[in-house]
């Protein structure tokens, strides 16, 4: 058995009134027939019934779509031509997907096969904060927010079976502490994104500020991330590599959890400066100033990617794309995206090389 789709028409806004299904043949037939009594005869309905739907329709629309006339039959006013018209045209572009969206009632109540849901701990991103919803309904794959350090963690303990985490993509001094977590014969480290990390200001930039040493020279109010997350290592090392003293900038122990946080600190004055994310200065319409890049990776297990026990349910990273990412932040050019996201477009994994 199959349930197919059918055009109604309603008349006035989302709780209109629906028109009397007889409405379209019974117009019809008058086109055709130029008479009510022929019309209704042709619709199966008594002359008195296909008379009342004309009245009732006149009524309800406040302008009558068919005219009836003594002695002179019945004729379709220029705006039941136009009904008519609309309703070939939206029959006619049914037809062409009636199949696709017909429903099969059968495979319709046979149940899925469930898939096992996937948990993942993550460096806030505002991508993945997007599509958080989505990805839990539709791929069952949970996400949670640590820093990158954090996320790592409960994936080494096995809590989790990815972690999300970003990375500097030119060394900014010293070894990359994260990827020292993972180890290379296990773990596999895939990119989701590149992205661009920097100062975070108020709208216009009113205080010209070019570099992290004008918020230390300034003495501007600084709003930093938590331990752990990986922009606060990022803004660490840059602030060694700058030589400069984190006691040097007044409200470095002034922590938010995530970008969307920091920007909006900034965006209500509380601070004058912050350090994360262009999308999330973008998204609150404040100024910014690029800094470095950064590559968004997951880490997964090696296993995982290959075995043939994920074959038969697709692969982790399978169930993420790029495509609903960019749909999500459309509009938005600071996300660099690949074609594809990782988390089992495998082919792309990345060496890790602590």
């Amino acid at each position: 058995m199959r349930l197919t789709p059918t055009i109604g028409w309603v008349c006035g806004a989302r709780d209109g009134v629906a028109l009397d299904p007889r409405t379209l043949p019974l117009l019809r037939s008058i086109a055709k027939h130029g008479t009510l009594t022929a019309a209704a005869a042709e619709c199966g309905v008594s002359y008195r019934a296909a008379w009342g739907v004309v009245e009732d329709l006149r009524r309800l629309i406040g302008a009558p779509l068919a005219a009836l006339e003594r002695g002179r039959g019945a004729r379709l006013t220029p705006l039941g031509e136009r009904l008519l018209a609309a309703d070939s045209t939206a029959q006619s572009l049914l037809h062409e997907r009636r199949s696709e969206i017909a429903l099969d009632v059968r495979a319709a109540t046979t149940p899925a096969p469930a898939l096992r849901r996937l948990a993942v701990a993550a460096s806030h991103d505002m991508a993945l904060s997007e599509l958080r919803d989505a990805w839990r309904a539709e791929h069952a794959i949970d996400i949670e927010f640590h820093g990158s350090a954090a996320s790592l963690a409960r994936y080494a303990e096995g809590a989790v079976d990815i972690a999300g985490f970003h990375i500097a993509q030119r060394r900014e001094g010293g070894r990359e502490v994260l990827l020292s977590l993972l180890r290379p014969s296990r773990d596999a480290a895939i990119r989701f994104l590149r992205r661009t990390q920097g100062l975070i200001l108020p709208r216009g930039n009113p205080r010209r500020v070019r570099a992290l040493r004008d918020v230390a020279s300034r003495r501007l109010r600084f709003v930093n991330r938590q331990p752990g997350s990986g922009t606060r290592i990022l803004l660490d090392r840059l602030l060694a590599n700058e030589g400069l003293p984190a006691e040097r900038i007044a409200g470095y122990a002034n922590e938010e959890f995530t970008h969307a946080a920091v920007a909006a600190t900034v965006a209500a004055g509380k601070a004058d400066a912050g350090f994360g994310l262009e999308a999330a200065a973008a998204a609150f319409g404040l100024a910014f100033v690029p800094i470095t890049q950064e590559s968004y990776l997951f880490a997964c297990r090696r296993r995982a990617i290959n075995s043939a026990a994920d074959a038969g349910r697709g692969r982790p990273a399978r169930r993420l794309h790029a495509r609903r990412a960019r749909r999500a932040l459309r509009g938005r050019a600071q996300a660099r995206w690949r074609n594809r996201v990782a988390l089992g477009a495998c082919r792309q994994r990345s060496t890790i090389r602590p």
